[in-house]
């Protein structure tokens, strides 16, 4: 028991919750707990998962800014190779937080866990040559059920870290890529996306 640390309201949004894991390492490599139903009730989580899902994606890819409209996942996600910078909008009309958006670098190093409960949009960009994206659901993927929102939407104002590009109006990658001048790469269906405003009221 007590093997995690866990700071609640990540960024000030009621829900969103980091998780830093005990490391045990020695010359040898290292041991961690990277699920503990106990130690997450013990911390005040208690939902439960039914699915989990694992990703590859290189250098400059950007996965988002995905929800499903009528049966919400709640994510727990973590990096097990690589670097991401990993971004949770608030989408949940009654929230003072409503259209905020928090972001945090998980890493294979630091072994953060960010929780992402229901009523968010998800999304992250891969920072390293190549990042393994794990993560845990609340509820099943379902098909047709997906919605999404624009990455670069200047109403949510999402400061996506090595970015550089300027906006031209739509979510198209064209035009942006990281610092070292990696091609910003996101799916044909995530540059399609409408920005909040067109999606969602205030």
């Amino acid at each position: 028991m007590g093997q995690i640390k866990v700071e609640k309201n990540a960024g000030g949004i009621e829900g969103l919750c980091t998780i830093t894991p005990t490391v045990h390492g020695d010359a040898r490599g290292y041991f961690v707990e990277t699920y503990n139903q106990n130690d997450m009730k013990e911390a005040g989580l208690t939902m439960e998962f039914v699915q989990d899902n694992q990703s590859s994606s290189i250098k400059g890819v950007l996965r988002g800014l995905h929800y499903q409209k009528e049966h919400p996942q709640g994510k727990l996600v973590r990096v097990i190779r690589g670097s991401v910078f990993d971004v949770a909008v608030d989408l949940r009309k009654d929230s003072k937080t409503y259209g905020k958006w928090y972001g945090i670098e998980l890493t294979e190093e630091n072994h953060k866990q960010f929780y992402i409960p229901q009523g968010f949009a998800h999304g992250f960009l891969v920072l390293s040559d190549i990042a393994e994206f794990c993560y845990k659901c609340t509820d099943f993927y379902s098909p047709g059920d997906e919605g999404g929102m624009a990455w670069n939407d200047p109403e949510l104002g999402i400061v996506w870290p090595q970015v550089v590009g300027t906006y031209h109006g739509t979510p198209s990658a064209e035009g942006y890529t990281l610092a070292d001048g990696t091609p910003l790469n996101l799916s044909e269906k995530d540059q399609k996306w409408l920005g909040f405003k067109d999606t969602f009221t205030f």
